[in-house]
């Protein structure tokens, strides 16, 4: 077989109608790129009305403009879902749980969101998809599910937009209280539709500022803990003197028993939601082969470095037992008074630091609304594509953006004055209710696909040699993943129907739907994709993994592995990490 060869799909029994997949083709991508690079600044920057004309289609499907560099993907991997989950919801998860129960429960949700983006990076170097979480459950699963997930993961970031305008809004009263909370919605909306104007540049521009500032603050947070630890705080402070574990002695290490110990997990799994988002980028990226798997190795350091060895410090430094974990704002996830980080530079006496960690959190949140509209678009372009949206969500601007799909989700913001009203903290509740489990849906469908990826593969006479990139626990991992996920959704049903932590007896019906709404959601949304397509679950000998691979040049490929058989055993081990 040739350097470049993509070999011809075998004969199977039957054949699924197969999705328009976005196109590998190199001809249909250079003349579309050689579209773009002819516009002018303004034109391919979104910053003049030729910009909002519909692109150059060419033969097949208009794909996104692949302007993201690899820089961009490192730190949307290793920073970009980092937001109030961990800054702030952190807190009321120690509250419930206990110093163990959130070191334990991160750490088992890092494992598995370890192996959910491994698996999706094999997937996303083979099969060059924008919109890609669903389209892998659409090709290698079954399209009446791929159509569900497809739409859960939109209404996931249409209702997260308005929460992270609220929990902006809150998080400004920190340091003004007078001002409506009307005003810093609408100013943050604006910033929102500001940021979206330039494309995924702008996104990924974002990203790149605002993932470098949260690392530092987060790094920065952890070398203070660890002198506060030691007892290296302010003189007067309360770590003023060697300090240990002892709040994991007294008040104890759990709390609140199997109770407290499950209700952790909906917190860290709010917390990891959005990593996924690096595969979606892949996709407007120059070149994916080469930038994604540096950027899906970074994921590995977020979860060990950040979230927890960033907690551990967290349970040594607060008591499970404070009272100050627990807010009295609307939507805690964006009272800074409830953030942990903030109340450790409190107790230990640094002045100023509670600002700079509102202001941390702040960006944070930002952050993830401007990912929302970037998520749910992409996502739902690619719906349209597929022929599970209407046709006005294909449309391409000239500079790349996807512009019904952006306008789309950008007009749920407004969403978020309903809490203006006495009624609307109640409706949005429900709304946010919709997309509760709508990440550990998504996460469970990409360990799926690529387990039956993987077998297709080998099914069809292939072998793991011919994969460019391959998840670093192979299918094992993705089986490690999907059973986690079930764990979890067992423990979210679990805490569902029983009394919350710290009461005893059962819970009511409206606490139950309120925790569990998303399930008959992603059911339904799955019965309709059933009934509009009329495909069900896809046999291994149905699913064709060779049409629309990516072309890949397999003498560099090579060249590089064998460079890499030739390192001593600790560098190869560190290849795999870095």
């Amino acid at each position: 077989m040739s350097a470049k060869e993509v070999v011809d799909p075998p004969v199977a029994d039957e054949k699924a109608p197969n999705p328009a997949y976005e196109t590998a083709q190199a001809s249909s991508g250079s003349d579309e790129a050689d579209f773009y690079h002819e516009e002018n600044f303004y034109t391919r920057n979104g910053l003049n009305l030729e910009s909002f004309k519909p692109r150059f289609y060419g033969p097949g499907i208009v794909e996104l403009e692949r302007t993201m560099k690899p820089r961009h993907l490192h730190m949307i991997a290793i920073g970009g879902s980092i937001g109030a989950g961990f800054f702030v919801g952190s807190g009321s998860a120690l509250y419930r749980g206990g110093p163990a129960s959130l070191l334990i429960d991160f750490s088992i949700m890092g494992i598995m969101i370890f192996n959910v983006v491994y698996a999706l990076g094999e997937l996303a170097v083979m099969y060059p998809v924008s919109g890609g979480f669903y389209t892998y459950s659409t090709r290698f699963i079954d399209p009446s599910w791929g159509f569900a997930m497809g739409w859960n993961y939109v209404f996931q970031w249409a209702i997260v937009l308005p929460l992270e305008l609220t929990v902006c809004a809150i998080t400004c009263r920190y340091w003004n209280d007078e001002v409506s909370v009307a005003v810093y919605i609408t100013i943050f909306w604006v910033a929102i539709i500001v940021v979206n104007i330039f494309g995924v540049l702008g996104y990924a521009e974002e990203e790149f500022v605002s993932s470098l500032f949260k690392l530092g603050a987060t790094v920065a947070f952890i070398l203070i803990s660890f002198v506060l630890v030691l007892g290296g705080g302010p003189s007067g402070g309360r770590y003023d003197e060697y300090w240990g574990a002892r709040l994991w002695y007294e008040p104890g290490a759990f709390k609140n028993g199997f109770v407290g110990f499950c209700s952790v997990f909906v917190t860290a799994a709010f917390a990891y939601a959005g990593t996924e988002l690096v595969g979606l980028a892949a996709a407007e990226s120059k070149n994916p082969v080469k930038a994604l798997p540096g950027a899906i190795k970074q994921i590995f350091w977020r979860i060990t470095v950040f979230y927890v060895l960033g907690l551990f410090f967290v349970g040594l430094l607060v008591s499970s037992n404070d009272d100050n974990l627990l807010s009295n704002a609307q939507y805690s996830s964006g009272d800074a008074n409830a953030s942990p980080f903030v109340l450790i530079g409190r107790y230990a006496g640094l002045v100023g630091f509670d600002h700079f960690m509102n202001l941390v959190i702040l960006v944070s949140v930002l952050s993830i609304g401007v990912s929302g509209v970037y998520g749910g678009s992409r996502t739902l372009t690619a719906l349209a594509q597929q022929g599970y949206a209407p046709v006005m969500f294909t449309y391409i601007d000239k500079s790349g953006r996807p512009l019904f799909s952006v306008l789309a989700i950008i007009i749920c913001g407004p969403l978020a004055y309903l809490n203006l009203v006495a009624a609307g903290p109640t409706i949005f509740n429900w709304l946010l209710a919709l997309s509760g489990l709508a990440a550990l849906f998504t996460w469970g469908s990409i360990c799926y696909a690529h387990i039956r990826f993987r077998h297709a593969w080998k099914y069809h006479g292939h072998t793991i040699d011919e994969l460019p990139f391959k998840a670093i626990g192979g299918v094992y991992g993705s089986w490690v993943g999907l059973i986690l996920i079930f764990i979890v959704l067992v423990a979210q049903f679990y805490t569902a129907i029983v009394a919350p932590p710290g009461e005893s007896g059962m819970g009511n019906a409206e606490s139950f739907f309120m925790s569990y709404l998303a399930l008959p959601v992603v059911l339904l949304f799955w019965v309709c994709g059933y009934l509009w397509k009329r495909t069900g679950w896809l046999k291994i000998s149905q699913i064709d993994v060779d049409s629309n691979r990516r072309e890949l040049d397999w003498e560099e490929i090579n060249a590089y592995r064998a460079q890499v058989a030739s390192w001593p055993a600790w560098r190869r081990f560190a290849n795999h990490l870095f």
